[in-house]
C-alpha cells in the first residue's frame, strides 16, 4: 500500500473499508495509531472540510449525517450517514483527536447536486447523478465484489463471507488483502450498471487522485486514505499507479455546479437500515454497534441484552436461559464454520431458547436491538437556519425532547406549557415538518381538555425545515406565512379552506386568520358543490367547540357555519338524485359528519347560535326536516335513504315503528333484493347495536332474507358482508343468538339452557365460600 514513486518517497497508505463495518472500523482506528499519518483523506465531498472541526463540539454524538441541499432547492438533497461504527467515522474521530489534517476526498457536493447540463434539475443522490458527458463508451456491466469473492471462498451469501473474513476480525490488518482482491476483480469487469454511472465512477476517482496528490505536493509524507474497498486499487493500493494528473483533469473539466449548504444533521440508526427511505444499506445497525463497542465476549454480552428487552417487557427470562441460549449460538457456529457466532446464529438461539419460538417477541427483539433507534446529536456550532434554531429553542423551553423512538405524548391543554406544546406541533404540520401526528384512533378517551401526539424525531425534519424557511425565520411567523399563501391559492376549495381555519385555530395562529376568513367567505359564497359545504362543516364546528378551551376562539365562525348550513340543506334534494353506488358510499360519509357536527354545534350552544337561523338548534331542526324528506323518497339511492334514516332514528326524530315501516317498505317482495341490501346497508353500517336490541327490526331482516331465492341472495351476499363484517364481535355475537333463539323468544322469556353438571362444582365452591350448604 506504499507509493510505488520512490523507495525513499512519502508514504501512502490506502485502507479500502467497507462502509459501515465494524470489522473495518476497528482496523483502520488500529492502523491509523500505528502509522501515525500527518494527513488523512476520507470519501466524502470535499467542500465538507469546514465542517470536519465541528465533530469535535461538546455533546456531539453519532450517528449523524452530512446533509447537502441546493441552497434554492432545498429538496435537491444528499447525505452521508456516520455512526461510530463507520471506518469513516472513526478517521475523522482521530484524526481530529490528534490534532493531524483531515480532509475529504470524494466529489464535492456542488458536483454532485447540479443538474446534468441540458436537463431540468431533479433530486439526485451520489448514486444517481449523471451528467451529460456519458456519451463515453465503457462497458455498462454490472458485478458485485463481494459476490464474486465469496463464491471463490465457498460461500453462497457475500454478506456473510465479509462478516467472516474481515468484520469478526479482532487482529491484524486486513487492507493489503482486500486490495489485492478488489485489483483482481477490477481487472475482470467493472461494477456499472449504465454507461452514465461508469463515467461517474471514474470522475469520483479521479477527483480523489487529485486530492491524494495535492496532499504530496504540500509536502505531506504520511498520508492515509480511507475509501471504499472498490476504489482502493485506483488510489495506488496493492502497487498501481495513480497515472497522469492531465487524465484526471480533463475528465473533471466543465462539469456543472450548484450552489449549495452543507451541514451536520442527526441521524438514527433506523435510517441506516437498508430498508429506510435514506438507507445506507446497513441491515442490523444496532448489532453492527454492539460489534464495534463490545468486542470482548460479544456473544455473551448480546444474548445478555436481549434478556435485558424481554426483562423490561415484564417477560421472565432467567440466567440459566441466557447462558443456554449463548451454548447454542456458539454451537452453530463451530458446526457452520464460522469463527464467531454471527447475527444468524444469535438470532435463532433468542429464538429457541428466550422467546420459545414466538415470532412477536423475536420481533420485538429485532426492532429494540439488531435494528434499533439511537439518535446522534449535531455539532452545537454546525450551521443551521434560523427557523431550526428556533424550533431547537422553543422545543427546549417546552422541555420537548427529539426522540428517534415512536413516543405517544399526552397533553393536557388546561396547562400552559402543554398548550404551547400543542400550538408547536400544528405549526410543524402546517408547514410541512411534521414533528408527529395526532394519535387518534389510539384506543384513548381523552375528553376536550387533552390531545394526544406520537412523536418521533425523523432525520428527514432537516430538509423540511430548510424548505419551511421561505415563509419565516421562526416557526410561528412561517406557520402564518404558510397559511396566508394557502389561502390565497386559487385551487383552496370550501374544505380545504375550513380545515385551515381549524388549523390556524388549533396553532393559534391569529396573524393568519383574518385573511384566511376572508378567503373562507368568498369561496363559501361562489361555492355551490353541495359535497363541499357538507365536508366544509364539521371542521368549523370542531372549531368554534373547542375554541374555548385553547383560548382561541373566533366568533365570525359562527355565521359561516350558519350560511353552509341553510344552503347544504336546499342543495341536498338535488344532489342525492341519480348518483351510483360509489358516490352514494361518499355522500354517506359526508352526511354522517355533517349530523354530528350540526348536533355537536347544538349540543354546545344551548339552543341558538345567536348569528343566524341557520347554527344551534334551528340548524339541527332544518336539518332535521331536510333528512325526513329525503329519506321518504323512492328516488334516493337506498344506502341514503337507509343511512337518513339510522340518523333520524338515533337523534329521537323517527321511532322503531316509523323505522320498521320504512324498512318494511324497502325489504318488499316489489322492491329489487339489491336495492333493499343497500337500504339495510346504509341503515347498518357502523354498527349493529340497533338490530341486537330492536327485535322487530331483526325480525324483518331475517325475514327477508329467508325469502331470498338462491340467485337473489348470491347477489346481495357482497352487500350484506360488508354490512355485517363492519359490526363489532360482540355484536355479531349478540345477532347471531337472538337469531338462534327465534322470534319472540326474549319476550316469552327464553333463557340459554343451564347445563347443571357444569354448574354443580362452581356452585358447591362459592357456597363453600360463603360457609353455606344446599
Amino acid at each position: 500500500m506504499t507509493s510505488p514513486s520512490s523507495a525513499t518517497g512519502p508514504d501512502v497508505r490506502v485502507l479500502g473499508v467497507r462502509h459501515h463495518g465494524p470489522g473495518s472500523a476497528r482496523s483502520v482506528r488500529a492502523e491509523l495509531e500505528a502509522f501515525c499519518p500527518d494527513v488523512v483523506l476520507v470519501e466524502g465531498p470535499a467542500d465538507a472540510d469546514p465542517l470536519v472541526p465541528l465533530i469535535t463540539g461538546e455533546g456531539t454524538q453519532p450517528p449523524l449525517a452530512l446533509m447537502a441541499h441546493v441552497v434554492d432547492e432545498p429538496r435537491r438533497s444528499v447525505f452521508w450517514p456516520f455512526a461510530v461504527f463507520s471506518p469513516e467515522w472513526q478517521a475523522l474521530d482521530w484524526a481530529t483527536s490528534a490534532g493531524v489534517p483531515v480532509r475529504f476526498c470524494d466529489l464535492p457536493a456542488a458536483l454532485l447536486l447540479a443538474p446534468p447540463a441540458g436537463e431540468a434539475a431533479e433530486e439526485a443522490g451520489p448514486e444517481e447523478q449523471d451528467d451529460s458527458a456519458a456519451e463515453e463508451e465503457v462497458p455498462p456491466v454490472r458485478t458485485d465484489p463481494l459476490a464474486v469473492l465469496a463464491r471463490a471462498a465457498g460461500y453462497d451469501d457475500p454478506e456473510r463471507w465479509w462478516d467472516d473474513v474481515v468484520e469478526s476480525r479482532t487482529e491484524g490488518s486486513p487492507f493489503p488483502a482486500v486490495a489485492e482482491a478488489m485489483a483482481a476483480l477490477r481487472e475482470e469487469a467493472p461494477p456499472a450498471a449504465s454507461v452514465a454511472e461508469a463515467l461517474h465512477e471514474r470522475r469520483r476517482e479521479a477527483h480523489m487522485r487529485t486530492v491524494l496528490r495535492r496532499a504530496l505536493k504540500e509536502g505531506h509524507q504520511r498520508v492515509a486514505v480511507v475509501c471504499g474497498a472498490w476504489h482502493a486499487p485506483a488510489l495506488g493500493a496493492g502497487g498501481a499507479r495513480l497515472g497522469p494528473a492531465s487524465a484526471d483533469a480533463e475528465l473533471l473539466r466543465g462539469m456543472p455546479k450548484a450552489r449549495v449548504a452543507l451541514t451536520w444533521v442527526p441521524w438514527t440508526h433506523g435510517r441506516l437500515a437498508a430498508s429506510s427511505g435514506y438507507g445506507a444499506g446497513v441491515v442490523s445497525p444496532g448489532w453492527y454497534h454492539h460489534l464495534f463497542t463490545a468486542p470482548d465476549r460479544p456473544v455473551t454480552r448480546w444474548l445478555a441484552a436481549v434478556a435485558g428487552v424481554l426483562r423490561e417487557e415484564d417477560l421472565p427470562v432467567s440466567s440459566a436461559s441466557v447462558i443456554e441460549a449463548v451454548r447454542l449460538a456458539e454451537s452453530l457456529a463451530v458446526l457452520r464454520g464460522r469463527p464467531l457466532a454471527g447475527l444468524e446464529e444469535v438470532t435463532e438461539a433468542t429464538r429457541a431458547a428466550l422467546v420459545d419460538g414466538q415470532d412477536h417477541l423475536l420481533d420485538l427483539v429485532v426492532r429494540r436491538l439488531v435494528v434499533g433507534e439511537a439518535l446522534g446529536v449535531a455539532p452545537p456550532d454546525a450551521p443551521t437556519t434560523p427557523l431550526e434554531a428556533d424550533l431547537r429553542r422553543t422545543a427546549r423551553s417546552l422541555r420537548l425532547k427529539p426522540d428517534a423512538a415512536e413516543k405517544v405524548l399526552v397533553l393536557d391543554l388546561r396547562t400552559p406549557n402543554d398548550l404551547a406544546r400543542s400550538r408547536l406541533l400544528h405549526r410543524l404540520q402546517l408547514l410541512g415538518a411534521p414533528w408527529g401526528r395526532p394519535a387518534r384512533g389510539e384506543g384513548r378517551s381523552l375528553g376536550t381538555f387533552k390531545e394526544a401526539w406520537s412523536l418521533a424525531w425523523r432525520p428527514e425534519l432537516a430538509v423540511e425545515l430548510v424548505e419551511a424557511s421561505v415563509w419565516g425565520t421562526a416557526v410561528e411567523p412561517a406557520a402564518v406565512g404558510r397559511a396566508e399563501e394557502l389561502a390565497g391559492e386559487p385551487s383552496a376549495t370550501l374544505p380545504v379552506l375550513t380545515s385551515l381555519v381549524e388549523t390556524c385555530l388549533l396553532a393559534d395562529l391569529s396573524g393568519a386568520l383574518p385573511r384566511v376568513l376572508a378567503a373562507l367567505d368568498a369561496r363559501a359564497a361562489a361555492d355551490g358543490d353541495v359535497a363541499h359545504l357538507l365536508a366544509a362543516l364539521p371542521p368549523l364546528v370542531r372549531a368554534l367547540r373547542y375554541g374555548d378551551v385553547r383560548g382561541t376562539a373566533a366568533p365570525q365562525l359562527g355565521a359561516v357555519a350558519d350560511a353552509l348550513t341553510v344552503r347544504a340543506c336546499a342543495g341536498l334534494a338535488a344532489a342525492v338524485r341519480g348518483v351510483d353506488d360509489d358516490a352514494a358510499g361518499a355522500l354517506r360519509d359526508l352526511l354522517d359528519g355533517f349530523d354530528a357536527a350540526l348536533r355537536l354545534r347544538a349540543g354546545s350552544s344551548g339552543g341558538g347560535s345567536g348569528g343566524g337561523d341557520g347554527g344551534g338548534a334551528d340548524g339541527v331542526r332544518r336539518w332535521t326536516a331536510t333528512a325526513r324528506s329525503l329519506a321518504a323518497r323512492t328516488d334516493v339511492h337506498g344506502l341514503l335513504t337507509g343511512r337518513l334514516a339510522r340518523l333520524l332514528l338515533d337523534a329521537g326524530d323517527l321511532d322503531a315503528d316509523q323505522v320498521g315501516a320504512r324498512l318494511s317498505l324497502a325489504l318488499t317482495p316489489g322492491t329489487p333484493p339489491g336495492e333493499g341490501a343497500r337500504w339495510v346497508e346504509g341503515f347498518l353500517s357502523g354498527g349493529g347495536a340497533v338490530l341486537a336490541h330492536d327485535e322487530a327490526l331483526l325480525a324483518l331482516v331475517d325475514s327477508w332474507l329467508s325469502r331470498l331465492d338462491t340467485s337473489a341472495f348470491l347477489d346481495v351476499l357482497p352487500l350484506l358482508r360488508r354490512t355485517f363484517g363492519s359490526f363489532s364481535p360482540t355484536e355479531r355475537r349478540d345477532v347471531g343468538r337472538r337469531v338462534r333463539r327465534g322470534p319472540h323468544a326474549e319476550a316469552a322469556g327464553a333463557e340459554e339452557p343451564v347445563d347443571t353438571a357444569l354448574a354443580d362444582p362452581v356452585l358447591d365452591t362459592v357456597l363453600l365460600l360463603l360457609g353455606a350448604t344446599r
